[in-house]
């Protein structure tokens, strides 16, 4: 199960309790590696008439034996905390390298840097700057690097296979920070930059492809699996703010 497909989990079993006015949406937060919280239950309460405690257990109820689901807490409050199942990173990054990729834009500076202004504010001058501190050449370069990993990787014979993903639990892990970057449904901007800057990390900390007489392994493959998933998820935020994302920078 990936994060989008708990979100309509969570929606169909509150749909379930007969509430007149269920939400069209609901925002999962990280609560730890392929766990995701909610507050749901608290906005259904008041239109049920009951605690929000009881409207989370009977959502606990409906979800626990959802398959994917490995675990669901609920906090004296009311709080739903939802673990998936250990494939469920596998899961994140298979349906994102099934995405289309967007029709690639033409390479317009001018307009990129107008388009991110607007969107995410920042002065033209600033943001044409080719530095790690200007958060538009941040991402665009995040996109460029997860290319050309793509490329390196098919000159050595590696194709990425997110079947093999077993990443570092540890949250402090970079991988992990990315997983949860790639899931999370935020503001374009703010998960652009999120994904942008966990991938760099991950580069810097865990490389993905062979290094000197290194053999490739499932390790590498789940590695550019997740660098490919990143550059994706990049190519399509810029692409949706009219902005271009370079194979090269």
């Amino acid at each position: 199960m990936t994060p989008a497909q708990l979100t309509r989990a969570v929606l169909s079993s509150a749909s379930e309790l007969g509430v007149a006015d269920v939400p069209g949406g609901v925002r999962l937060a990280p609560r730890g590696a392929r766990a995701w919280g909610t507050g749901i239950a608290l906005r259904l309460a008041g239109p049920v008439g009951v605690p929000a405690v009881e409207v989370a257990r009977a959502l606990r109820a409906r979800l626990v034996n959802a398959p994917g689901v490995h675990a669901v807490e609920v906090s004296a409050r009311g709080f739903l905390t939802i673990e998936l199942g250990a494939d469920a990173d596998a899961a994140l990054l298979a349906e994102i390298l099934q995405r289309p990729a967007p029709e690639p834009l033409s390479d317009d500076p001018a307009r990129d840097v107008a388009r991110w202004a607007e969107a995410a504010g920042g002065a033209p001058e600033a943001l044409l700057v080719q530095r790690e501190e200007n958060p538009l050449f941040r991402v665009r370069y995040a996109h460029a690097r997860s290319r050309a990993l793509v490329r390196g990787a098919h000159a050595l014979g590696v194709r990425p296979d997110p079947r093999g993903a077993r990443f570092d639990d540890a949250p402090a892990a970079p991988e992990r920070a990315l997983l949860t970057a790639l899931g999370e449904q935020v503001g374009n901007v703010r998960r652009l930059l999120a994904v942008a800057d966990a991938f760099l990390r991950v580069e810097r900390e865990r490389p993905t492809l062979p290094v000197g007489d290194e053999k490739p392994s499932a390790v590498h493959r789940a590695r550019l699996a997740l660098a490919q998933a990143a550059g994706a998820v990049l190519a399509d935020g810029l692409h949706r703010m009219g902005i271009s994302a370079p194979d090269h920078l």
